[in-house]
């Protein structure tokens, strides 16, 4: 249900848009998905570094991996930061959704699994960190070709509108670009449907009101990303959406309680 291994390299947790240890968890659980976080945080910056060879990148993951990996749910997130050294771009939306599968929603059944939810939360949660990847990427489309040459769009969606990957390096997008991010928050408004029940999915008090907060703040992203153009300026989330978010996150879950 948090965004770890989708931020761009060098962010800390304060600079998060989805922060991955609200206090609103349990004190012994919270450290718990600091841990994890930091190790997924130290593997992405690997695999996000100009400066590094694929190769090197491949090597130094697979050193931290033999002395660090202690859980299947960052087994799996390797899997994706692996990927990112080597591959740079996605044929289409289910090629994406696959990379997702591996860099963002390990993440959302880690949480899980640590408050002993049941498999009955997955399908939402699934979606959600799929959701929270591509809203991801598309805040850093600009910056993730420019220093990594790195393109999360799916090439099919910008072949077909007429676009051209380069025009990523421009300061503002063509119509024809728009139209392509246009056409993926459609995709994600699909994967925020199938997360809204996620909430009344989650035994955990805690858990699940970190679970609609961020539901919430994944819609109030996607709706600034349909009025506003990444490559001008990211796009973010400012305190007043925050204050907005929690509001309309606490709002649903007393409603479910």
């Amino acid at each position: 249900m948090e965004d770890l291994a989708g931020a761009g390299s060098g962010k800390s947790e304060a600079t998060e848009n989805f922060p991955v240890a609200l206090r609103l968890l349990a004190p012994g659980r919270r450290a718990a998905v600091l841990a994890f976080y930091r190790q997924a945080r130290a593997a992405d910056d690997i695999a996000d570094d100009p400066a590094l060879a694929p190769e090197e990148k491949i090597r130094r993951l697979d050193a931290m991996a033999a002395e660090r990996i202690a859980s299947p749910h960052l087994t799996q997130l390797f899997q994706a930061f692996r990927q990112d050294a080597t591959k740079s771009r996605y044929r289409d939306w289910s090629e994406l959704l696959l990379y997702c599968r591996f860099s963002a929603v390990p993440v959302g059944r880690f949480l899980l699994d640590l408050h002993g939810e049941s498999r009955e939360a997955q399908v939402s949660s699934d979606a959600l960190c799929a959701a929270l990847q591509v809203l991801n990427h598309l805040q850093d489309c600009g910056d993730d070709f420019r220093q990594l040459d790195r393109v999360y769009l799916p090439l099919a969606w910008i072949e077909a509108e007429g676009a051209m990957v380069d025009e990523l390096l421009g300061s503002r997008a063509s119509p024809a670009l728009r139209r392509v991010f246009d056409r993926t928050l459609e995709r994600v408004a699909e994967l925020l449907i199938q997360a809204r029940p996620l909430g009344r999915r989650i035994v955990d008090r805690r858990l699940r009101l970190q679970a609609e907060v961020t539901v919430a703040v994944a819609g109030r992203l996607a709706a600034k990303l349909r009025r506003r153009d990444p490559l001008a300026r990211r796009v973010r989330l400012s305190r007043l959406d925050y204050a907005w978010v929690c509001l309309v996150g606490t709002a649903r879950w007393l409603v479910r309680r």
